[in-house]
């Protein structure tokens, strides 16, 4: 890592929605990794209102930002969710020409939107639960009454992450509560078939000498619930398992399914692939191309369980960028 160039790298975090704090915390512990590993860290902050701010908070014009961002090598994205992971800062930065570390905007568009993702993964023969789209000009009564599958079912928005609106509905008489929750977090609708299984992520980045380097295979242990919800997920309380307990044959299909999914989305940088693991196969879960990046979330854990620690795997990012 020493003897790498070193680089002045703009760190984006906040975000115009409700990960704007789970994004701060990713951004502030990338900007500290970054500065341990030599580089200049350039923070930027978009507030909740969708402005701009520096590192001491002062408000930025769009044309100071902008100027703040091409100032910089590249740009280090941790914008979690709506305008953000969707694709838009990654077309924000390639209209300015500022490289980006992480997912380009075709990846981010098709992977935020978990309806499309199930398209595309079934297209390529990757399994998905079951599932109905529900359109926001559909009333959740409505919805509710031609919903074609039995209790147990998960529903969720398209396009939320941090298990934002979702509900495990084990009756039926609960479906249109369970939408209507949804829609607080996104005014389009999932609702699954429940899946059965043990729930497994993966994560992949391409480094920069091509080779798509996988982190440890992560398990999740629900609770009684039977859902990993976003308290679970950022309070220090989910249960990890690294690396989960598969078989050689579960790990192939794991690792195996998500290499096709980051080829076939377009995928850069890191990205998280979650998964369930069946007594009939792996199903597809959902693809996360701007995951939590704290040192404690998921994915930074998988790659120290393989030996990469946190500010070896941010320069490793960066070097895949930049070299």
């Amino acid at each position: 890592m020493t003897d790498r160039p070193h680089h002045r790298v703009a760190v984006i975090g906040g975000g115009a929605n409700d990960e704007h704090d789970v994004s701060l915390a990713s951004a502030a512990a990338v900007v500290a990794a970054l500065r341990t590993g030599g580089h200049t860290a350039v923070p930027l902050t978009v507030g909740r209102d969708g402005t701009w701010h520096d590192e001491g908070g002062a408000l930025l014009s769009p044309a100071d930002a902008v100027a703040r961002l091409t100032s910089c090598d590249a740009a280090f994205p941790l914008l979690h969710g709506e305008h953000g992971e969707d694709g838009a800062v990654a077309g924000l930065l390639d209209l300015v020409g500022v490289p980006v570390v992480g997912s380009p905007v075709r990846a981010g568009a098709l992977a935020a939107d978990k309806w499309v993702t199930k398209t595309v993964a079934g297209a390529v023969g990757i399994a998905c639960a079951p599932a109905v789209r529900v359109a926001a000009a559909v009333s959740a009564t409505e919805a509710a009454a031609a919903v074609p599958s039995a209790p147990p079912l998960v529903v969720k928005p398209t396009s939320a992450g941090s298990s934002n609106g979702v509900t495990l509905v084990r009756r039926h008489d609960d479906l249109t509560a369970a939408i209507e929750h949804a829609r607080s977090a996104g005014s389009t609708v999932l609702v699954e078939s429940f899946v059965a299984g043990r729930e497994v992520d993966v994560a992949l980045f391409r480094d920069r000498t091509g080779v798509l380097r996988c982190g440890a295979t992560l398990e999740i242990a629900t609770d009684e619930r039977g859902v990993f919800d976003r308290e679970q997920k950022y309070d220090g309380s989910a249960p990890f398992r690294i690396p989960a307990g598969l078989s050689v044959a579960e790990h192939a299909a794991v690792t195996g399914a998500a290499a096709v999914l980051y080829e076939v989305l377009g995928c850069a940088g890191v990205a998280r692939f979650d998964f369930f693991v069946t007594g009939d196969g792996v199903v597809l879960n959902e693809v996360n191309t701007a995951p939590g990046f704290t040192e404690q979330s998921q994915v930074p854990r998988m790659y120290a369980a393989v030996g990469l620690g946190y500010v070896e795997l941010v320069d490793e990012l960066l070097a895949a960028v930049l070299g």
